[in-house]
């Protein structure tokens, strides 16, 4: 298996390091091992890794030295720091110094492992360039040459170097993340950090300390000081998605955010000051939330100096062979087919859909359709039945899955169906998704420890049924 990520870890403490080296090697990721602080410091310079794993006292170079040079020569690397309770001050300072983050000693496994995943995310999104509107790319592009996507890069190109706030506005699924990450990866702020928070993933309760962190006792279970993300962004951007969904009262504080220019932990009185530039997206109509006095138009007009709308998939039809052309190379590459082909009229047969679910849902299909072609051309019938309404699960709990599997064999013996396996593994794979995700109460560490599977693999498996955290509650 490809490692999906280069780390360096830097500890003196020979135990220690074992241990965690060889958690992070089981979870798929190439681990480099260093013992002193000013080698780990050579290492990092010299070397490619996606995140960085330090203790904070260390014999040759201490830990916020070390940040502080790092910072400096690389600022888009993550650095993650581990240290006693003795010295939380002094993590807390090389935070404040450019570390994305810090854990005390004694930690869980658990909370070391998804710090990493949001690490690697983090610099995902701030290293993997995203290409404007180029067919052949292999790696992450907006893609579409019609006129209103040449519209939208220039827009791009108008405000990236503009030091202004944006707001990203189009139904979901139409790429408004990575319209964020072009902004920020063309701007004057492209060597800061980027942070992205899905505003509407977060329970309420905790948003406004994910945003702005907090002070130790400001609440139930806050054992130590937290910084939030507008600290980790600072001389960077940070992206707010979904801002739609907003509290009032984290409304207010945004707002402040930019008036002011400074924050406040949740829980205490210092006043921080904070250098970032904010680009929210949403796919709400802000214009009737204002009306139902659901979001306030102070706010509204802060966000909105320079708007950018992405238009639904429907509204631009001649870019899906584009993109078809796009997915079938991404995926075909991934299952190991050899440049898959398409029919003229499979490709006729998908511009004719209405696309609710927009690019993520054209996306989503072209993989199903690879599965159900098997390297062959990609005829019409591959997309009928890939577009074809899902089976659902029976959640009648007097029926078992053996007469769920008798009903889909008795439609395929009457040639209703030609996917039978394939529908059957979706339904039964969306239903162990969706239930681990709930009893696990969103944390997708725990699910993948639970099912074996890496965590890359389980945010795959989330964005592919639709799923995110927040969903972790809700009724079954």
């Amino acid at each position: 298996m490809k490692p999906t990520s280069s780390i360096l870890l830097i500890e003196d403490d020979a135990s220690l390091a074992t241990g965690l080296k060889r958690v992070l090697t089981g979870e798929g990721h190439t681990v480099t091992l260093e013992s002193r602080g000013d080698d780990g410091l050579a290492r990092a310079r010299n070397g490619e890794f996606d995140v960085v794993v330090t203790d904070l006292r260390m014999p040759g170079l201490g830990g916020l030295d070390l940040v502080r040079e790092l910072h400096a020569a690389r600022p888009r690397l993550p650095i993650i720091l581990i240290t006693a309770h003795g010295t939380t001050e002094t993590a807390i300072e090389a935070t404040k110094s450019g570390a994305y983050d810090y854990l005390l000693k004694p930690f869980e496994m658990a909370e070391f492992l998804l710090l990493i995943d949001q690490a690697l995310e983090s610099s995902r999104l701030m290293t993997e360039k995203v290409d404007l509107g180029v067919p052949g790319t292999a790696g992450v592009a907006i893609i579409g040459n019609s006129r209103i996507m040449q519209g939208i890069y220039k827009e791009i190109g108008r405000v990236a170097a503009k030091p202004v706030t944006v707001l990203i506005r189009g139904e979901t699924g139409t790429g408004k993340e990575l319209i964020a990450r072009a902004v920020y990866q063309h701007s004057a702020r492209a060597n800061g950090p980027f942070v992205a928070i899905n505003c509407g993933a977060i329970p309420e309760a905790l948003l406004e300390s994910e945003l702005f962190g907090h002070e130790r006792g400001a609440f139930t279970g806050a054992e130590a000081r937290r910084i939030g993300r507008f600290e980790q962004a600072h001389g960077g951007t940070i992206f707010l998605d979904e801002i739609g969904d907003l509290s009032p009262s984290t409304q207010v504080k945004l707002l402040r955010v930019l008036q002011e220019k400074t924050i406040q932990r949740l829980g205490g009185r210092e006043t921080l000051p904070v250098d970032v530039r904010v680009i929210a997206a949403t796919h709400k109509n802000l214009e009737a939330a204002m009306q139902e006095k659901l979001f306030r138009e102070d706010l509204f007009y802060r966000l909105n100096v320079f708007m950018i709308t992405l238009p639904p998939l429907r509204e631009r039809r001649e870019d899906i062979p584009d993109l078809v052309k796009y997915f079938l190379h991404k995926y075909g590459s991934e299952m190991g087919f050899i440049e898959p082909s398409i029919s003229a009229e499979a490709i006729g047969l998908l511009q004719q859909s209405a696309w609710p679910g927009n690019v993520r849902e054209l996306e989503n299909a072209v993989r199903k359709i690879l599965l159900l072609a098997r390297n062959y051309t990609i005829r019409p019938e591959h997309v009928r039945l890939a577009l074809s309404p899902t089976v659902s699960l029976p959640c009648s709990p007097d029926r078992s899955l053996g007469d769920y599997v008798e009903d889909l064999l008795i439609a395929a013996g009457r040639d209703e169906l030609a996917d039978t396996h394939a529908r059957l593994m979706d339904v039964a794979e969306r239903e162990l998704i969706t239930r681990a995700l709930r009893r696990a109460n969103g944390n997708q560490a725990q699910m993948a420890r639970w099912l074996g599977l890496s965590r890359v693999t389980i945010r795959e498996k989330l964005l592919h049924f639709g799923l995110h955290p927040k969903q972790a509650n809700d009724s079954e």
